[in-house]
């Protein structure tokens, strides 16, 4: 993938975690919902422990994992490449910032 796709790329993955982190500031519950899944991930090996660990550790505080989804360091766009927070967005929410981060 050259650089500008691969900044397209992170642009629209962003977008869709700062969309994540508004619904977790109005639905904290939706971290404990990522927490299972990771917790499935480690149990089924459906994803590399290092991702799973690395979000179980993030899962400390609600403002924690809301800072985090948005931040624009290397460890971030890292593990939102293997995002526990897939389905928390509808699929037209999706669709529509999805649309919107076209170049």
């Amino acid at each position: 993938m050259c650089p500008v796709s691969h900044r397209r790329a992170e642009a629209k993955s962003i977008a869709l975690h700062r969309a994540v982190a508004e619904r977790l500031r109005e639905d904290t519950s939706l971290i404990e919902r990522a927490r299972r899944r990771v917790l499935g991930w480690k149990e089924s090996g459906a994803v590399h422990p290092h991702y799973a660990d690395a979000w179980l550790d993030l899962a400390r505080s609600p403002e924690e994992v809301i800072h985090f989804l948005v931040d624009e360091g290397e460890r971030a766009r890292e593990l939102r490449q293997v995002t526990p927070f897939a389905g928390v967005l509808d699929p037209r929410t999706r669709w529509r910032i999805l649309r919107e981060e076209r170049p």
